[in-house]
């Protein structure tokens, strides 16, 4: 993983060719990661997310965001989720309103991550 400073926070970006962080187990460790690299940021693209995180019925998303906010760490998803987003209002709705509040971040690109840090 890459550990680098973004806008004075300390950032830790989980690698496009990492396994796919399928389990709560698997966002524990990467939460254990930013804790050992002093990281506040965590960067995950999109594509490593299973298909469950973009269903919310199915309560991953929501248990992911939960992890990342009970050890105070700053969750940023990055990538295109355009055909997620078409195909459900409620994570759209649910992506509108976590970037509203900020705690938590959906960005398309590298430049949006970098701007909302």
């Amino acid at each position: 993983m890459d550990v680098r400073e973004i806008n004075g926070q300390r950032v830790i970006e989980y690698p496009t060719d990492g396994a796919l962080l399928a389990s709560i187990s698997d966002v524990t460790d990467l939460v254990g990661e930013a804790f050992a690299t002093d990281a506040t940021v965590v960067v995950v693209p999109a594509s490593q997310l299973p298909a469950e995180f973009f269903h919310l019925r199915t309560g991953f998303a929501g248990e992911v965001m939960q992890k990342f906010q009970n050890y105070g760490r700053r969750l940023m998803v990055v990538g295109d989720i355009s055909a997620h987003v078409a195909q459900s209002t409620a994570l759209r709705d649910f992506v509108g309103e976590t970037n509203r509040v900020g705690n938590h971040f959906f960005a398309p690109d590298r430049d949006a991550v970098e701007a909302a840090i």
